[in-house]
């Protein structure tokens, strides 16, 4: 048993385990392959609906068929990733070439997901027939066995084209990710062509031909000096906006319409850009907007926005590209599997690995042409010969008891045992000598071949097959022949599937636009007991003040431009500003204070809420549970983070009171254990906001401060304790950090 046990070092046996699993989701899962473009996945379910016959010129064929039958041979990793890759490769929206013709609802533009697969059909799209599949019967690439090696899988299909760069990608792996855009089948073939014709061109005369990412939602490239740098390092940022047109309605109003969107608004992210068009209204950044409504149909994307007729519409638009993701950023990191390794590839590397590829494939088909045609043209001479000699062919057969009589005589020239009908016949019969495969033809002859047409024909075809052989030799020895049959293929499908470019590529200025000056007005922030928060102006404040007061838990006068700050007992302030809150009227329900700024209900309670210009112009005075005291001057919180630390916080300590000084003298802690202690505020040093302060009452055991009371000894100061009410004022007062007197219930 002792023999069986390997001792090795833990970490080390964890490095290799997860060292093997990265490198198996890298390769086997989430990297497409530089030569075809595809990952594993997509290879795989393209490759069975191919053996299945569902082709481009066929019937559909269930979703779950074409899923089921690549999870059971060559997928077995879930339905789930095979039919997503499926349906993936059906959208028009997201592939520049779809290799999938899907037949039902596949999803759209808007983010909506497919039907089950149930529901579905597809077949095989005619390019990927065509450009992916086609030549996999002529020992194009190498196959291997599938998970349990029952079956063979291509190891990669003999793509035609670049498909990495014409379709793209996206996938996320162990460590690494890949986002590759797509790009125009017409510009790419250019560029591979240019690339064959001269190995040494550089990636910026390249770029003569590629000028840029071509998106299936079209849109407007504005960083074009950006590009070369890109595409040289295979890694950068591409700016993108949608393209927007200017209609005019009825009564004068202006329609701002987005036809086009940036590649990465598709799905969700459209519902997204018509909420934050919605936001900018209800946060007061603009008052141009009637109306906003999304009128997309299946002829293309239509969102429309109503504005007033005053607009200021290039200042409108340019608002939306700052504000919204109607211009985003597409983050390019060509990542691929290069010779079973991931490598980050600029546009020329990925093209010569293609272009080796191509005449990888080139070489291997047309050396199994070369090896099928030099048999054929064996069987044709051995039929021309045979029908110069078909009666002496007819006597051998004739005087043979069998086939394999027959065959060794036409093979090897025996002639025992056959019946000759003179000595000449049987001479000349020994000196045959035909081929094994001759042999088999010979023997297979049907009769009406003998008609003197079929025999012209033979002769035809015998032609033409020394003609093939010929052509296939020169392409196999001469560079230059392949490299025009490459260019061929490549011209034929540009013919048959290129198009025009749907993205413009230019430079544009940033976007700038001026925020229309809010006029500045007196408002009244309030906050219920459940967290939800709005402002309201002063006049129906005033006419709902004592309602205001007894329904909400904080009521706060305000500047509609200035911040809120509230204080939580974590010891954070998060700052909100005026104009992100809700402005109506007084029944509104408002929002809750957690979709507006940092603040989390759940894990910290507000213990103060002011107005950052009252802050400015006072100090603050903080308590905490363990007794800690100081002041901070109110301008330290006037700060443009959302959130930033007010006070530092002892293990296990708490914010208990913050509150504004102003004319207070004198500050009354209460324990939990009922032990109160006055003193004069002029006792506590005024600190910064990092500082945790000092100890203003020495508590006994676990007793912590419960309440902190303020007084001037002017005003009258009750506070009821316990069902007992204490006159503040009255109680004696002494000095800071003390034990505190006992006030019995």
């Amino acid at each position: 048993m002792e023999d069986r046990i390997i001792k090795t070092e833990y970490s080390e046996v964890m490095q290799k385990s997860y060292i093997d699993y990265a490198m198996s989701v890298i390769v086997a899962r989430a990297l497409p392959d530089v030569r075809d473009g595809l990952k594993p996945v997509q290879r795989r379910t393209l490759y069975d609906m191919h053996e299945l016959g569902i082709r481009y010129d066929k019937p559909y064929r269930k979703s779950a068929r074409i899923v089921g039958d690549t999870m059971g041979k060559y997928h077995p990793h879930g339905d789930s990733s095979i039919y997503d890759a499926l349906v993936v490769m059906s959208q028009d929206f997201k592939k520049g070439l779809p290799l999938v013709d899907g037949h039902g609802n596949f999803g759209n533009i808007e983010g909506d997901g497919a039907a089950a697969m149930r529901y579905t059909e597809a077949r095989l799209a005619k390019v990927a027939q065509e450009g992916l599949l086609s030549d996999l019967d002529k020992d194009v690439v190498d196959f291997m066995p599938n998970f349990d090696e029952t079956e063979q899988e291509p190891t990669v299909l003999p793509a035609r084209f670049p498909n990495l760069l014409v379709n793209g990608t996206e996938g996320i792996a162990v460590g690494m990710a890949t986002n590759i855009p797509p790009h125009n089948l017409n510009e790419i073939i250019d560029a591979t062509k240019a690339y064959i014709k001269d190995s040494q061109i550089t990636t910026t005369d390249m770029m003569r031909y590629v000028k840029g990412p071509d998106f299936p939602t079209g849109g407007i490239v504005i960083n074009k000096d950006e590009l070369p740098e890109i595409y040289a390092t295979g890694m950068g940022k591409i700016k993108i906006r949608g393209k927007v047109e200017i209609e005019k309605a009825k009564g004068g109003r202006l329609l701002l319409v987005v036809t086009e969107i940036p590649f990465t608004m598709i799905g969700q992210n459209i519902t997204k850009f018509l909420q934050d068009v919605a936001g900018l209204v209800e946060t007061k950044k603009t008052t141009d907007i009637v109306d906003i409504s999304n009128q997309s149909s299946k002829e293309g994307i239509r969102i429309v926005i109503e504005l007033k007729k005053d607009t200021d519409v290039e200042n409108f638009t340019n608002m939306l590209y700052k504000k919204t993701r109607l211009e985003d950023t597409f983050g390019v990191n060509m990542l691929a599997i290069a010779n079973g390794r991931p490598e980050t590839m600029g546009i020329y590397d990925i093209i010569r690995h293609n272009v080796d590829f191509q005449f990888e494939v080139t070489r291997r088909k047309y050396t199994t042409l070369l090896r099928k045609e030099r048999e054929k043209k064996e069987v044709q001479e051995g039929l021309i010969k045979a029908c110069n000699v078909i009666d002496l062919i007819i006597e051998i057969l004739r005087g043979s008891k069998d086939r394999a009589m027959a065959k060794e005589c036409l093979v090897h020239g025996v002639t025992d045992n056959i019946n000759f009908k003179s000595k000449e016949s049987k001479i000349m019969a020994g000196m045959l000598l035909f081929t094994e495969r001759q042999a088999d033809a010979i023997l297979e002859l049907k009769l009406y071949r003998l008609i003197g047409l079929e025999i012209d024909a033979l002769k035809k075809d015998y032609e033409e097959t020394t003609a093939n052989i010929y052509r296939y030799e020169d392409i196999l020895d001469r560079r230059d022949s392949m490299a025009q049959v490459i260019m061929n293929d490549l011209d034929s499908i540009k013919k048959q599937y290129g198009r025009a470019r749907r993205t413009v590529i230019e430079n544009a200025s940033e976007a700038v636009f001026e925020e229309k000056k809010i006029e500045e007005m007196d408002v009244v922030f309030l906050m219920d007991r459940f967290g939800y928060i709005k402002t309201i102006d002063t006049n129906t404040f005033e006419r709902n003040k004592e309602a205001a007061y007894a329904e909400n838990a904080h009521v706060v006068m305000c500047k509609n431009t200035g911040k809120i700050c509230a204080f939580t007992n974590t010891g954070n302030v998060h700052t909100i500003k005026v104009t992100d809150l809700p402005y109506g009227r007084f029944r509104d329900k408002g929002v809750p204070i957690d979709n507006v700024s940092n603040y989390d209900s759940k894990v910290e309670d507000i213990v103060f809420i002011a107005s950052q210009s009252e802050l400015n112009l006072y100090r603050m005075l903080f308590v905490t549970k363990k007794a800690m005291i100081k002041f901070v001057s109110g301008g330290e919180f006037d700060v443009s983070k959302r959130t930033v630390a007010a006070t530092k916080l002892m293990d296990d300590d708490e914010v208990v009171s913050v509150a504004v000084f102003r004319d207070q003298k004198y500050v009354v802690l209460q324990t939990v254990q009922g032990m109160f202690l006055k003193f004069l505020l002029e006792e506590v040093p005024e600190k910064k906001k990092a500082a945790i302060g000092v100890r203003a009452m020495k508590l006994k055991g676990t007793d912590s401060i419960e309440a902190v009371y303020y007084g001037n000894a002017i005003e009258p100061n009750t506070v009821e304790y316990r069902e007992r009410e204490l006159d503040l004022n009255r109680m004696k007062c002494a000095k800071r950090d003390g034990l505190g007197t006992k006030i019995k219930a």
